[in-house]
């Protein structure tokens, strides 16, 4: 120990004027623990006589190069295995004197502390990730971090590119059945080991034909052997029936109601567009069923002149009058499915039924679907109020939250989640479009989707004419939904490494076994996350895999297999298992245990249980990680951000107290939290920010001879905003351009194409394409931002409008929760408690 405080008195008297030499004073101090040792002793000494000058002289003329953090960290880590990234991503912050703390751009998954080989084939993390990049060697060790250990996977995302591999044998573990990948290793050419289980098989004939390279022998050269992400063609060995077709069947609320908001006109002019781009192939097939206080069926079958419409007025004993002309060919029937959109408007535009029957339309919708299943699509606009599934309404203003919590966030019925499963069980998924100006019980609505694998939209005070914003919104979603890509009959299985084990699901499914979700229906847009624990000792392994395998019937008819696989590092150390900490991954598991927790316990108690995890992970590494004497509130660097997202997490809809949240948009931003991809659901949570009135090339990226320009990421604070800027706000599905009344006229005439701020229309959706430079470079990064999400580009000017803005000012003190500062204050007395 006197050598070890010499060393710190050498450190704390190297002069001011060597910048670097203080960086080693501060990685010295924080890591001392692990490099204070005799087997490092020679490193301590090899710094000690090479900077002997430095150390005692302000003479700096001699001085040699300082070691760079490759340097460094090449011989700490020969020593202590502690590399680049970790001594970077665990470098001491006080965050209480920090007050830029956004990186220049949106955060990047951490990088695992793999090798070149292993990191190049990786899983991407927009697909696949784990809260922590470096996975503790027991469970001890994990309870000691007090960080979540889980995954979050976006399995059926979007793809550039997907290699697809067509072969008779698909190679499998003969014990675990994991899929071969690249993380197996060959004892040979005739035998590998499997990853997860460690069992040898053997190498099939086939494989040692690359089809890629056309020769044989390389079976470690094979497509699925050097890609992490792979798609097979599924043989009949995995097929139950033969593949379904797709098949759509839409279910609309044609009450007053309905007809008031004005939903449906928008409904079939988008059908009506997008017939074309429905996928499926000549077998598809498409039906559609009406309801308000009656249930009304549309005969198109091939042949007749116009729809027909038949009406069952028995919503207690619901039946379906005809079952062979309700779900028709479409090809076949395309000119009646466009009569019946093109009239459907016009038909109830006089109705003055107020009641729905919504429960018996969705009885009967089953029914029409359980011979072959597909995707129910549900429109709604009100409270159901006949038949079997009615509801009474159960929203008071004055109790939105009270002192004992939140009330009636879960289901007033078992109805909707029992017709769920019974969907489920015959392949059908029910997405749910709600469209209402009065509350609707969307926490009981909403179990139709999410145990059948479905969707859930919200339209709030949506009206045609009132609310513009929501109808273009609607409008735009629907689009996406009806031309986005889709699989059926669906079941995924997620494996890991012996000796981990998965413990909860979250997102829209139904849990067929420990290890296997039924998926009605997949769709590019959905995401899900899983709790691990750590049950047996990873001592003796170096890698950790997790592998999710999406078994799916295409569009096209087709039988596939997506295999999806992720490695990371098996870690001793409680410093490698917070250096390998994913901030994002970790508040977006917690989101998901926080929306649990509420919905089991209390909204309150989900609001203790984040500030307890912030809590504990930043006291862990301060009285534990850190050597660091420092007064204040001390993150690690890669953590700095942690109490920032919770802090902007309680402070949103599905999670924060007040009156001011209505029972149904909390429910639905619960259910987005439940379902959304991670980058998503994190500009949900924080969303970026930049200005926009200032943009300029620099810094940009060359992507196809398009100059996209890249400004910097904001706080989201009131004192960023200035009166002469105009602001980009990336919520994730919206986007929200703040014009300050003084800003620089010409932004307002070359982006906006008004003459001046008092010129602008007050509900702008779009940018007008104008040939000037400035406004070249705005729609460039626009459209980058786009990158395949689906979402309207509001444009809000006018007062009204601009609460929506300001209310995700989540650093500032509102009526939502504390300020930044004000809730740091107060982290630091919990943790000094």
């Amino acid at each position: 120990m006197a050598l070890q405080s010499l060393i710190l008195l050498g450190c704390n008297h190297w002069p001011p004027s060597l910048g670097k030499l203080k960086l080693l004073n501060a990685t010295c101090k924080a890591y001392i623990s692990d490099v204070f040792s005799p087997a490092n002793m020679l490193f301590i000494l090899f710094i000690t006589i090479k900077y002997k000058n430095a150390l005692f002289s302000h003479d700096t003329k001699h001085i040699l190069p300082f070691p760079n953090m490759s340097t460094l960290s090449a011989a700490l880590g020969g020593l202590s295995g502690v590399p680049e990234l970790e001594l970077e991503a665990l470098m001491p912050v006080n965050l209480l004197h920090e007050r830029s703390l956004l990186p220049d751009r949106p955060l990047e998954a951490p990088e695992p502390n793999l090798s070149p080989d292993l990191r190049k084939v990786n899983c991407s993390p927009q697909t696949f990730r784990c809260t922590l990049s470096s996975i503790p060697q027991t469970q001890a060790l994990l309870n000691k971090a007090r960080l979540p250990l889980g995954l979050l996977l976006h399995p059926f995302r979007d793809l550039q590119q997907l290699p697809v591999i067509t072969s008779n044998t698909i190679v499998r573990c003969r014990s675990c059945r994991t899929y071969i990948n690249p993380f197996v290793s060959f004892l040979d050419q005739r035998r590998w080991k499997c990853n997860l289980c460690y069992r040898v098989n053997d190498v099939p004939d086939e494989f040692m034909y690359n089809p890629v390279t056309r020769s044989y022998g390389e079976p470690h050269k094979r497509p699925e052997v050097q890609n992490a992400t792979v798609e097979f063609i599924a043989s009949s060995d995995y097929m139950l029936r033969p593949p379904q077709p797709a098949v759509y069947l839409f279910v609309l609320d044609v009450s007053h109601n309905a007809v008031e908001a004005g939903y449906l006109q928008h409904f079939c002019d988008s059908l009506l567009d997008n017939l074309d781009k429905l996928p499926g192939d000549t077998r598809m097939r498409v039906g559609f069923l009406t309801f308000d206080s009656t249930v009304h069926f549309y005969n198109l079958q091939q042949g007749l002149s116009q729809p027909q419409m038949l009406v069952v007025s028995d919503i207690d004993d619901i039946f379906i009058p005809s079952h062979d002309s309700l779900m028709v060919n479409l090809k076949d029937s395309l000119e009646l499915v466009k009569d019946l959109l093109g009239a459907l408007p016009s038909m109830f535009r006089d109705s003055r039924v107020t009641h729905s029957a919504l429960g018996p339309a969705l009885q009967a919708a089953h029914q029409l679907m359980a011979p072959t299943g597909g995707r129910i699509s549900v429109f709604q606009t009100q409270l159901p109020s006949l038949g079997a599934g009615l509801l009474p309404s159960r929203e008071d203003p004055n109790q939105r939250s009270s002192s004992k919590g939140v009330q009636h966030l879960g289901p007033a019925t078992d109805f909707y989640k029992k017709l769920a499963l019974d969907c489920s069980g015959q392949q059908i998924a029910v997405d749910l479009f709600l469209l209402s100006s009065q509350y609707a019980d969307l926490a009981t609505l909403a179990c139709v989707s999410k145990y059948s694998a479905g969707s859930i939209f919200y339209y709030p005070s949506y009206h045609h004419v009132h609310n513009p914003a929501q109808r273009d919104k609607f409008r735009k979603d629907l689009d996406r939904y009806l031309s986005r890509k889709i699989g059926f009959e669906a079941v995924m299985r997620i494996r890991c490494t012996k000796g981990l084990s998965i413990h909860t699901f979250h997102g829209n499914f139904f849990v067929r076994s420990t290890d296997l979700l039924s998926l009605a229906n997949v769709n590019p847009d959905s995401a899900f996350a899983v709790q691990m624990s750590i049950d047996d000792s990873l001592v003796d392994s170096s890698l950790a895999c997790f592998q999710a395998a999406l078994l799916y019937t295409s569009s096209k008819g087709k039988r596939r297999i997506r295999v999806h696989t992720l490695c990371l590092p098996v870690v001793s150390q409680l410093s490698d298992v917070f250096a390998g900490a994913d901030v994002q991954a970790i508040t977006c598991l917690l989101a998901n245990m926080a929306i649990d927790r509420s919905v089991s316990s209390s909204l309150g108690d989900a609001r203790d249980a984040l500030l307890n995890a912030v809590v504990d992970g930043l006291g862990v590494y301060r009285n534990t990680v850190s050597t660091l004497q420092q007064h204040g509130l001390i993150a690690p660097d890669n953590l700095r951000l942690f109490p920032l997202y919770i802090l902007a997490l309680l402070k949103q809809k599905a999670l924060r107290t007040g009156t001011s949240t209505r029972l149904d948009e909390r429910v639905f931003a619960m259910c987005e939290f439940k379902t959304q991809p991670l980058q998503q659901m994190m500009r949900m949570v924080y969303p970026d920010m930049y200005r926009m009135d200032t943009i300029s090339d620099q810094g940009s990226l060359h992507l196809n001879d398009t100059v996209v320009p890249q400004p910097r990421l904001l706080h989201l604070s009131a004192e960023r905003l200035s009166r002469d800027g105009a602001f980009l706000l990336d919520c994730g599905s919206v986007l929200y351009l703040w014009v300050g009344k003084c800003v620089n006229e010409i932004f307002i005439r070359d982006v906006l194409g008004c003459p001046n701020y008092a010129s602008i229309p007050p509900n702008m959706t779009d940018i007008p394409e104008l040939e000037t430079k400035l406004s070249e470079r705005v729609r460039a990064f626009l459209d980058w931002l786009q990158d395949n999400r689906a979402f309207s580009c509001l444009f809000y000017v006018d007062a009204s409008a601009k609460l929506d803005f300001f209310q995700n000012m989540v650093e500032d003190r509102s009526e939502m929760g504390l300020s930044y500062h004000e809730f740091l204050q107060n982290l630091l007395q919990q943790m000094s408690k």
